[in-house]
């Protein structure tokens, strides 16, 4: 509910800081005072347009706070978790408006556009009168609002659910379709590529092999040449080849290491380094005794290369990736030939979920049928009694157009309103009169108070144009929707104001030669007073005193 409200430079407010209560609130006052300015920056807190006409003359910005305790307001709660706003069951909206046409807005203390704060606004407040946040008017909420009369919830979360799966099923299986086409000319083509890589049978690491096997086969007569050559250098020279020589040097070294030990340890390394030379020619004529050409092993070694490098062009791969892709073209062909039976198991899905919401659907909207007239029947007679003695009201179920499964079921509801006799019910939206729309709302909202989820209703001069009799009933039907919500109204009759639980006077002042909005609120023996100067007008007697004092008694005894 609203717990607080600051407006500064706003109109004729220079600064107002209210604290408000649960229950019923009335804001009374002269003509003029400034009750209406209130729920006009209230509005601007909660997204509504503005322009720089709303600035107190001679500032620099208007700005709004509004806080609210969300402790009845579950969708509000959701929704700022779901938008990482939340802040412990708390909520302050805040509105700045610059003179030069800047406009913010903030949802605690963290910059947020326009729309959500109106998203949010709609989930705090619902204004009814010449208002656009008057959610009654769409047809979501009218819906809503029937179903929770009827405690039709449950069925029709049930309805949309299975239209939502429905919906799921049938695009799935409409992409499948759609695809078949393409799908058995890609499973043909990956059939013919596995066969081809199949047939290849190309093995782990065997790239690597071909290639170094082709390096020795293709230069095989050199390697016999050059292997000869380095094995003369080595040792099958007896004068000049490198063992010979390394021979004569070690004994050279010998021959002075009996002159002189020091010698010894570059004895050693050549005697070490006389042992490797000849162990490294005995394995090099060993391995120029198995080396020997063939042109035919050659031959099939290049012809595998080729076709493994055909293959990779062809599939715009490296060689080395041909393994992994025979691997791949499997998985997919695979998918691919489940995707019939996937198509047959949705097709059959599809059928079941359309029968599941025909029938949930068809019990849906019978329950709706029941609960539209019971509804309509009620509303019709509150407003009636709300000083519409030939009003009407009906809650329509229109035929949805298509045989698809939609969310909100087979039906649309559309409240509709008659106000005078031989006058056929028209859409509520297009009720000509304000203050007839606001006491059909105020009678609609009574109805369905169940079913509602706004915590705060502010109902502005749902009286006017009514009177006597009319209006104890008006103020009763307030004060009864107080009892269970935050309801704000501003009234100019005594019959109303004395129901309220809280009194709120709204008055001007003059400040430096220039009026100023004030607004206090009452106590006691000031709601006598004022509600003595709406039944007496300029002149306050002491009856016009006693029989306010009695309108609020029986106000209290009654509640």
């Amino acid at each position: 509910m609203l717990t607080h409200l600051h407006i500064s430079d706003f109109a004729i407010v220079d600064r107002l800081d209210l604290d408000f209560e649960a229950g019923m609130t009335v804001l009374t006052g002269e003509t003029g005072a400034g009750k209406s300015i209130l729920i006009d920056a209230l509005g601007l807190a909660l997204g509504d347009r503005a322009d720089t006409g709303v600035i107190r003359e001679g500032c620099a910005r208007a700005e709004v706070v509004a806080a609210f305790d969300l402790g009845d307001a579950p969708a509000a709660r959701a929704w700022l978790a779901e938008q990482e706003l939340d802040e412990e069951g708390e909520c302050v909206l805040r509105r700045t408006l610059s003179a030069e046409g800047r406009s913010k807005g903030y949802i605690n203390g963290r910059p947020a556009p326009m729309q959500s704060l109106r998203e949010l606004g709609e989930l705090l407040i619902d204004i009814h009168g010449q208002h656009e946040h008057q959610s009654l008017l769409r047809p979501e909420v009218q819906t809503a609002l029937l179903d929770g009369y009827g405690d039709l919830q449950a069925p029709a979360r049930s309805v949309a659910a299975t239209a939502r799966e429905w919906r799921a099923a049938r695009e799935e299986l409409e992409r499948l379709s759609t695809a078949a086409a393409e799908r058995d000319a890609r499973r043909e083509l990956l059939a013919y590529q596995l066969q081809e890589l199949e047939a290849l049978d190309l093995q782990p690491g065997e790239v690597e092999a071909l290639e170094e096997e082709h390096r020795r086969l293709a230069n095989g007569g050199r390697l016999i040449e050059e292997g000869g050559r380095t094995l003369a250098l080595l040792q099958e020279d007896d004068e000049t080849s490198a063992a010979a020589l390394l021979g004569a040097a070690r004994r050279g070294l010998e021959e002075l290491q009996a002159l002189d030990p020091e010698l010894a340890p570059v004895t050693e390394l050549a005697e070490n380094a006389e042992v490797q030379l000849k162990e490294a020619a005995l394995e090099l004529r060993r391995y120029l005794d198995r080396l020997e050409l063939d042109p035919e092993r050659l031959q099939w070694v290049e012809a595998r290369i080729e076709a493994l490098h055909d293959l990779s062009r062809k599939h715009r791969v490296h060689p080395t990736g041909l393994t992994g892709l025979a691997g791949e073209l499997a998985e997919e062909l695979a998918g691919l030939e489940g995707a019939d039976q996937r198509r047959a198991e949705l097709a059959a899905r599809v059928e079941t979920l359309a029968a599941r919401y025909r029938e949930e659907a068809g019990a849906l909207s019978a329950g709706r049928a029941r609960a539209a007239a019971a509804l309509g029947e009620e509303i019709t007679g509150r407003i009636r009694r709300l000083s519409m003695p030939d009003g009407r009201f009906e809650v329509a179920l229109e035929p949805r157009a298509g045989t698809d499964p939609a969310p909100g079921g087979d039906e649309r509801v559309a409240f509709r309103v008659a106000a005078n006799p031989g006058q056929a019910p028209r859409p509520l939206a297009r009720v000509a009169s304000g203050g007839e729309l606001s006491r059909i709302s105020l009678a609609i909202q009574v109805a369905t108070v169940q079913a509602g989820t706004v915590p705060t209703l502010i109902f502005d001069e749902v009286d006017v144009g009514i009177g006597g009799g009319v209006a104890e009933v008006v103020g009763h039907s307030l004060r009864s929707l107080g009892g269970t919500r935050q309801v704000l109204t501003v009234t100019h009759l005594p019959q109303v104001a004395a129901q309220g639980h809280h009194h709120l006077q709204v008055g001007k002042q003059k400040v430096d030669g220039a009026n100023r909005t004030r607004v206090r609120p009452l106590s006691p023996d000031q709601r006598v007073d004022e509600i003595g100067r709406m039944l007496g007008g300029l002149e306050i007697t002491d009856n016009t005193l006693a029989h306010a004092r009695e309108m609020l008694e029986l106000a209290a005894v009654g509640s």
